[in-house]
Parts: C-alpha cells; structure tokens; sequence
C-alpha cells in the first residue's frame, strides 16, 4: 500500500466534491428524455427480463439467470455464456433499483429480491461469486486476471448491491456482496497475491461500497488494485507463461500491455490507451480515490488522461474508442467515420469519468462530453421502441459494405435485438434508469445545475430543503424556467453556461441581472427566502463546424450541430450516395420542430448539391460529373436508424474550400 495513503477528511486536500442527488427525490418530465425514460420500466426492463430468462425465440438466448440457478444446485446443466454472463443480471438488477428509487412496483421488486436470493444459494460459503468458475473451472479462481473477469463480474455485482441498498434500505444484496469483497480483500491484500483486474471496474465499485458501508478496506482494496498497475514486471505478461492460459483464452497471445492500461503505472499516464470501457472505468475510479486519499499526482493524471481523450480522441458525438479490433484506442487525431468502434458503453464509461472530475473540481466545463456522449451516443444505442440496440456507433454507414469477415463487421445499419456479449443494452438501462443524478450536484448551500432536463426535485441543504421545479424544451428550444423555493436567504442556485453557449441572459424575478457571479463555467445566483423565478435563455443556434486539421478523415468537410445534439443525414430522406452530397457552408439553415417524426424531433434543413448519378459502365473516366441541387434534411443523430435501414452520414463535404 502506498504510505500516501489518506482517507479525506476534507478541507486539506480539495474542498469537499459535489454530492449527487437523491433520485427518489427527482421526478423528470421531460419532453425530450421522457421517450426514452418511460421505456426503462415499460419496456427495456421487462424486454431485457424476458431475455434473461431466454423466453424470447428467435433473439439470442442469454442463459444468465440459468447459469445461477445450475450453480446453486437448483438445475441441471452447463454453463452457457461469455465468462461475464453474470454481469448481463448485475446491470438489469442496477437498472431495476434506480427505477424503483422514482416508481414503486411491487411484482418489480419482488423479482429483485428472488435474485438476490438465487445469488445467496449460488455464492460459496468463503462468499465468492461467478457462475463460469462455479460451473466450469473452480480450481482456477484468481489465477486468470486478465481476461476472466471475476473482478469485473464483481463489480458490478457490488454497485447493484449498493444501488438497491440506497433506494429500498433492504440489506441482504450489499451483505451478500460485502462477504465476496471481504475474500477479494483477504486474497489480495492480506494474503498478498499478486495481480490487479484485466477489466477494470471493481475499483469504482468497491468506491461505492465503502461510501455505503464505511470500511477503509474496501478504499484499500480499490487503491491497491490502482497503484499496483504497471509496477515492475507487468502481471499479465508473467500470468501468460502459467499452465492454464491459452487453454482457455488462446486469442490472446502476444498480449500488449497498453490494451488494459496495465502498461505504465497510472500517474505516469499521459495518454488514454487500450480497450475504452476499461479504461474510463478505470479512470473513473482514479478520480475518486483521488479525492478521497487526498493524491494530488493520481487527481492530476486524472485531468491529463481527461485532456488527451476529448480534446485528440473523441468523437463530435462525445464517441470514443476508434479502433474496431480490440475496440480501443489508437493515436492522437485518428477518428475513421465508417469503420470506427465508439462502443455505447465506452461512452457511458467517459460520462462517468466527466461526472467525477466536474464534482471534484467544482467545474461544469467536464460536462461538455458528458452531455454530449449522454444526447447522442447512448440514445443512439437504444431503438426508440426500446426492443434492439447498437453496440457499435459509426459517424457513416453504407450498409452493402457492412459485411462479416471484413474491417467492417463490427458496424450494423441496423440495431440487434440482443448480443452474445451483450454489455451495453443493459448499462444503457441503468444510465437512463439513472440519469436524474446526472442533472445536478449539491453542497451544503447550493443547488448546482448540470443538465437542462424537465424536472421537480427537493434538496437538503444542511438544515434546509430547497424545491427546484425546472421546466425547458431544450435541447430544440433554449429557454429554460427554474422555479426555486427555500424558506431562508443564503442558499444559492449555480446554473451550468455550457462551452457552445456564448451568450446568455439571466433574469431573477422579473429583473435582468448583468453582473453575476460565474466561476469555473457556473453561474451563482443568490436565492431569497420564498419563492424565486429564474429564466435563463441561452444563445443556441444550429452551426456547422470543422474538424481540427490533424483529423484526416474529416478534411473538406462539416458537420451540422445545435447545443449538444449532432445532427445527420440518413438516405430515408435524402436518398442514397450521401458522400455525393456537397453544401455551401454559407447556406442558410431552417430549423424546424416535426410533431408527428418519431414522437417529435427538431430536423434542420439547407439546399445542398448532389453528383447525378448516370448511366455508365466504365470504372473511371475523364468527364467531370454533373450536379443537382436538392434540400437536405439532417436529424438528430441519437434518432438515426429508427425508420428505415439505410446510409447515414454525419461528416458532409463542402464546396467553399
């Protein structure tokens, strides 16, 4: 362990992060996010439950909530699944406490609590949990950390613990999950062995447990696995060389390090490297063990690994990850539109990570991604009937080109109604299931605004309850009404001014007010007692923008934004040979809002020109193609895919070079 190693007391390392709120006590109804929210207990919850229980006939069969069952001696058979099948449960259980925490439903809960009693009879009597080692392999627990994921299965194990634990009270789950973290402690801390996750995520888990429980160890554990990270001989490479390797996971031969951010300890990072899920999970740990152990070098690397990634490696649509093989990273300023990976929970992961650093540091600049990754990358991954999803999220797709056995495979022109690895639709759930605690953060005297999200919400504030009523059709309008009420003076509201906004008006009870206070990009307004009314109207427009020069792929051309939404082209409406398409940037821009266009959406047009097509049969030729003016139509990228299969492009070519 290292000797820096604190619990934060508060006040001498930073002072105290941003709380999360409540969700039991925020209640959205929101235009723009309701379409989506409803479906998590109307539809993706049940939908997802049926295939957990491989009810569905013709969707690939999960066979998750069997493997428990065959481990706790309640049926015959074998395990089916990747070696992380638990998780597929774990997020669905996540999920399902988060909805509980803003609608009560008995037979929901009750089927919750079934589970946790199918995971007690299935948990050894040291408490270890994992269906694939219980079935298949139980004399190799702990001995393949790189890619056989008890760690990772346990940590998201834990954070459905503690999320039902904070929205019921009940505490079998967490005690359940608090004796497998004892034996991780005792393995790897007390006894000492060697080694560290190969897919991070127990780390923010274990974060969590301690933030409900209390025990230092579970801090310990989380830092241990951290700090140990690219010291000395890398454990991975020394784990390969063991007898049992490759005889399970012979793919991953000549295994590089950076893939698991395990290639240099991580405050000598400076570059965000590897498969993206692991690493923002990682890092989204790092910033909380920053803080609490009080590590100003692991909170730095934190905001350089930050830096690198949305500033060189991030997509416009907050999407990260280019690399399709290994579904990674790859260098500075290579983001390929049509072959990239931009995998949905990498995006999840990155608003995690943003989430923290914004709470720590008191700075909704982290927000920026955050709301860009949540408006179009994670609705993207999600059908708007909540039944199929994507995994992979390119920027364009011709889908003749989207073939098995080619670079191309990983990208689909349509959503899959279930994956045999199947990570993402279910933590798109538990995000959605989620997000009030997304909107807002508060300290003992403020109220901080995050997202502009329909909402009623109430806030302890010391002693104080504050009532935050928020009303907006942001993203498409950009007024929003915040109604705060609080029976004494000396609490205050900070309103997040995001990055594209470059100008704003604020008025308080009627009264324009020029002079407020912003700092770290929120603005602090000063509440009286009763009620007080706050309009706050932002200067949004749709706008084209350009890629940095370094970014090949996007040379010559823009792509269309308004606020945080990225907007598309799909053939539906434009036809197909979208690359054809060329637009005068000086075009003007119609905005308009489409009532019946799946459930209400803003669409933007322009007049753009267009390669005719002709009849020819040569290849190449000499005679320069012809073009026809036509009127585009962009729509919300988070709404591509939803009405017909077909092209989509966001990175359109212009003419004014």
């Amino acid at each position: 362990m290292n000797e820096s190693y604190v619990i934060h007391q508060g006040g001498s390392f930073t002072e105290d992060r941003l709380a999360l709120p409540k969700l039991k006590n925020i209640k959205i109804d929101d235009f723009f996010w309701n379409k989506y929210i409803q479906l998590v207990t109307d539809v993706i919850i049940p939908y997802q439950w049926d295939i957990l229980n491989d009810r569905l006939e013709g969707v690939e069969t999960s066979h998750c909530i069997e493997n428990f069952h065959i481990a706790a001696g309640l049926s015959d058979g074998e395990f089916y699944g990747a070696v992380f099948q638990d998780t597929d449960l774990a997020k669905w259980l996540e999920a399902v406490a988060y909805s509980l925490a803003y609608e009560a439903n008995d037979a929901l809960e009750a089927d919750f609590d079934r589970m946790v009693d199918l995971i007690e009879k299935a948990q050894w009597e040291d408490g270890y949990i994992n269906t694939y080692y219980t079935l298949k392999a139980p004399e190799l627990r702990f001995t393949n950390l790189q890619e056989g994921h008890e760690l990772y299965t346990a940590g998201h194990l834990i954070e459905a613990a503690v999320a039902y634990y904070l929205v019921s009270g009940k505490d079998k789950f967490l005690r359940i999950m608090m004796k497998f973290a004892d034996l991780i402690y005792e393995v790897f801390v007390v006894k000492g062995q060697e080694g560290y996750p190969g897919h991070q995520e127990i780390e923010l888990a274990l974060v969590k447990l301690y933030e409900v429980t209390g025990q230092k160890k579970y801090l310990e554990l989380a830092y241990t696995f951290i700090d140990r990270r690219g010291q000395g001989d890398n454990y991975f490479l020394e784990e390969e060389k063991g007898s049992n390797f490759f005889r399970i996971f012979p793919e991953f031969k000549d295994y590089d390090p950076a893939y698991s951010q395990s290639h240099l300890p991580v405050k000598n990072q400076l570059t965000v490297e590897g498969h993206a899920v692991r690493a923002t999970y990682m890092y989204s740990a790092m910033a909380d063990l920053a803080y609490y152990t009080e590590d100003d070098d692991l909170l730095k690397a934190c905001e350089i690994l930050w830096d690198n990634m949305t500033n060189k490696r991030m997509y416009i649509t907050g999407g990260i990850g280019s690399s399709g093989l290994l579904e990674r990273f790859t260098t500075d300023y290579d983001l390929p539109n049509d072959d990239n990976y931009s995998e949905t929970c990498a995006s999840i992961g990155l608003a995690l990570f943003g989430r923290r650093l914004a709470s720590i540091k008191k700075d909704a600049s982290y927000y920026d991604a955050v709301e860009k990754a949540l408006y179009n990358v994670v609705l993207a991954g999600l059908a708007m009937d909540g039944k199929s999803f994507f995994y992979v999220n390119p920027l364009e797709v011709w889908p003749p080109n989207c073939l098995n056995r080619t670079s191309k495979e990983h990208v689909k022109a349509e959503r899959q109604e279930w994956f045999g690895v199947a990570c993402c639709p279910p933590n798109i759930n538990r995000t959605l299931a989620s997000l009030g605690e997304y909107i807002y953060f508060n300290d003992k005297d403020t109220v901080y605004i995050n997202l502009f999200i329909s909402n009623e919400s109430q806030f302890s504030l010391e002693e104080e309850t504050v009532e935050v009523n928020m009303e907006t059709n942001f993203p498409y309008d950009n007024k929003v009404k915040i109604r705060a009420k609080t029976s004494k003076s000396g609490n205050r509201l900070a309103i997040r001014v995001p990055g594209y906004v470059e100008k704003y008006d604020i008025l308080v009870n009627g009264q324009d007010l020029k002079d407020l206070e912003c700092m770290n990009h929120y603005v602090y307004i000063d509440l009286s007692e009763g009620l007080s009314e706050i309009d706050f109207v932002m200067d949004v427009e749709a706008h084209f923008v350009y890629a940095n020069s370094r970014v090949r792929d996007d040379q010559g051309k823009v792509a269309l934004v308004k606020g945080p939404l990225v907007y598309c082209l799909e053939e539906v409406d434009n036809g197909d040979n979208l690359t054809g398409i060329y637009v005068d940037t000086d075009v003007e821009l119609e905005e308009s809002f489409e009532d019946e266009l799946l459930g209400g959406i803003g669409t933007i047009t322009f007049k753009a020109k267009k390669i005719m097509k002709r009849d020819e049969e040569s290849l190449y030729h000499r005679c320069k193609p012809e073009m026809e003016t036509l009127e585009c139509k962009a729509v919300p990228y988070s709404h591509w895919g939803n009405r017909a299969k077909g092209e989509m492009l966001v990175w359109i070519k212009y003419l004014n070079v």
